[in-house]
């Protein structure tokens, strides 16, 4: 039997058993006791409620990746990439629009698989506990842009990277690694004018106490701020949330409507004030760097890979390419960037701990802060006690009750 099969299956169904005890443990370590930290803020219901949302969002997901496991084993096992390489050759378009084909045809494939399971959680899960406020049509408009958007941006790189190895072969990842850091750059730096104005209208925060007040702040930090925006979250969900997107003349602070509603100024401050830590702080930069560097990583170890009959053997290929070795690669580093996920979450959960601290340090209110992330967890039913396990593996922030914990123990 083949040996790449071999530990492609055993990685697969490896992940799915990991992910699956992870989960379980994750809903057992949830408590039946009201933390006291947020006595005031959740009624018994509405605890045992976000309990409820956790397992039946829990089970979806044990639905969804044993839908994804069991297909993609039939579509290795039956050869099912070969027919989709023949199927892609059969336009006789070029050696990268084969490519893009092929490319475009496995991820479709996938994207429809997925489907169902979106509908679930929209339609019925987030429907039954109140957030939902998507609409059929809205749903599948965000489906289409999604789509449109992937092939534009997605097709330029995988292009691109056929493109180089075709021209100059395994010694290429390097030029890879430089040309897909530069367009990463360049759609961060557009992101918040181009990219995404498509699913959300970006209106400009109205003169007001509010305004003032975020304004105020990040004068005295000798922050500035090129834009501050209400985005309409609202038309898709009632979940609140805030973050800042973009560099320099791009850069931008975005506000969920939801969130506007629901906290008061200085509780809003507050969480702008954690996000521009972040900024000082330089966080977006180091994220940044670690991905790049990560991503150069990669492109070396996909080198050694190329066009590996043995590999290609493993899905009952009968013609080898650089686009299919793009695919399979990505099956054999799924360790690996689990590896550099773990790493990268605890790093960011780090800085999520700094951040929490600037923002009390600096805008000096950190009872304001404190209710703010209660206000986000109660508002959406995040879990309170996840399971040590799942933060190690999954988290890229500290569990609420511990960021509160470490807030509070601060000085005033």
């Amino acid at each position: 039997m083949n040996i790449y099969l071999i530990i492609i299956l055993v990685i697969l169904i490896g992940k799915y058993i990991l992910n699956t005890a992870v989960e379980i443990l994750n809903i057992k370590h949830t408590g039946y006791v009201l933390p006291a930290e947020f006595e005031g803020y959740y009624d018994a219901q509405k605890y045992q409620r976000s309990q409820q949302y956790l397992k039946e969002k829990t089970f979806l997901a044990f639905g969804e990746d044993a839908a994804v496991l069991v297909f993609t084993l039939v579509l290795i096992l039956s050869g099912g990439f070969n027919h989709i390489d023949k199927f892609a050759r059969t336009f006789h378009a070029g050696y990268i629009m084969t490519g893009l084909i092929f490319i475009g045809a496995v991820v479709f494939i996938y994207q429809i698989l997925n489907i169902p399971f979106s509908l679930l959680y929209t339609f019925v899960l987030e429907e039954k506990y109140g957030f939902n406020k998507t609409k059929p049509g809205t749903f599948i408009l965000d489906l289409i842009k999604t789509w449109i958007l992937a092939a534009v941006l997605g097709g330029i790189a995988f292009a691109g990277i056929i493109w180089f190895f075709d021209k100059w072969g395994p010694s290429a990842w390097s030029i890879c690694w430089v040309a897909l850091s530069c367009f990463q750059l360049f759609l961060v730096f557009i992101a918040p004018v181009l990219i995404l104005p498509v699913f959300n209208k970006f209106i400009p925060l109205p003169e007001g106490q509010l305004r003032k007040e975020i304004e105020d702040y990040a004068r005295t930090e000798n922050f500035r701020i090129q834009g501050i925006f209400r985005i309409d979250a609202s038309r898709r969900s009632a979940k609140s949330n805030a973050f800042f997107t973009g560099f320099g003349k791009f850069r931008r602070i975005a506000l969920f409507d939801t969130l506007i509603a629901k906290h008061t100024k200085e509780e809003l401050v507050s969480i702008l004030a954690h996000e521009i830590g972040h900024y000082k702080m330089a966080h977006i930069i180091k994220h940044m760097t670690i991905s790049i560097l990560t991503e150069g990583l990669m492109l070396f170890i996909l080198s050694l890979f190329l066009n590996n009959r043995y590999l290609f053997g493993a899905f009952g290929m009968e013609r080898l390419s650089i686009h299919a070795s793009l695919v399979f690669f990505a099956f054999l580093y799924a360790p690996i960037n689990m590896i550099f996920s773990v790493i990268t979450n605890s790093i960011s959960r780090r800085h999520e701990y700094a951040a929490d601290t600037f923002a009390v340090s600096t805008y000096k209110n950190k009872e304001a802060y404190i209710r703010a992330l209660k206000k986000l967890s109660v508002d959406n039913l995040s879990n309170l006690t996840p399971h040590p396990l799942k933060v190690f593996l999954q988290y890229s922030h500290p569990p609420v009750l511990e960021r509160i914990q470490a807030i509070a123990a601060k000085p005033p």
